[in-house]
């Protein structure tokens, strides 16, 4: 089965953000949401009665203020989620790196013009985007400072390098929320377009739905963006 067989009345979607959604930015501020966005979402979500999830490696306030709708939302890859609009967030008791670890992480980021460290609330993302050359010293210091610590682990995404806890990714927003009405009983889709989706669309996948990687299935955010409408538009079969 591809998204061409998907159907409003039947699916549970859960959408990425960066790069999915919206396009990739040189900086993780400079992300721009088209104004179309927010109204398409909010009739996706009516059209399929409440099962539209964004699933996020941005922190939950700030993926909730760039994405002003009201809609279930999982940041952190999964470590905080808000299993509806209004209610509670729900966190995940997980560990902190050490101040450390961030702190050299900055430190080659200031040795590297471009670079950057983004940091979240349980670690840190090393960007190299604007500074690629900094690419291979910024993954051997990671790997230095991680060694054997089980905990955390290095998450490649694109032009950076993410540490983040072991325990948490985003099968475990995909799960909860799929516990939940009105996720539960329909089909669920992830779509998502980095190695930091490949836990959703597998948890998807397990649970007889679909894990879409975008540049496969739509191109591109854009290309997406156009699915999503028609699916908002879908009369009920």
């Amino acid at each position: 089965m591809d998204h061409s067989a998907v159907t409003p009345d039947r699916a549970a979607l859960f959408l990425d953000f960066d790069g999915t959604l919206v396009e990739i930015a040189p900086r993780p501020d400079a992300v721009l949401v088209p104004t179309g966005l927010p109204p398409l979402l909010r009739r996706l979500a009516e059209r399929l009665d409440g099962a539209l999830a964004i699933v996020s490696g941005r922190s939950l306030p700030d993926l909730e203020a760039r994405l002003p709708v009201p809609l279930p939302m999982a940041g952190d890859h999964g470590a905080s989620l808000r299993p509806a609009p209004g209610a509670p967030v729900e966190t995940l008791l997980l560990p902190h790196p050490p101040p450390a670890w961030r702190e050299a992480a900055e430190a080659l980021a200031a040795a590297h013009p471009g670079a950057l460290v983004e940091a979240k609330p349980h670690g840190f993302v090393l960007h190299y985007r604007l500074a690629p050359q900094a690419a291979g010293a910024a993954r051997a210091l990671l790997d230095g400072l991680i060694t054997d610590n089980g905990e955390f682990v290095i998450m490649p995404a694109r032009m950076a390098f993410e540490v983040k806890p072991a325990a948490v990714s985003k099968a475990t927003a995909v799960a909860g929320l799929m516990a939940r009405a009105p996720f539960m009983g329909r089909m669920p889709v992830f779509v998502g377009d980095d190695v930091t989706d490949e836990a959703g669309m597998q948890a998807a996948r397990a649970a007889g739905g679909l894990g879409l990687r975008l540049q496969d299935a739509f191109g591109n955010p854009a290309g997406l963006r156009d699915w999503l409408a028609r699916l908002a538009a879908a009369p009920p079969s």
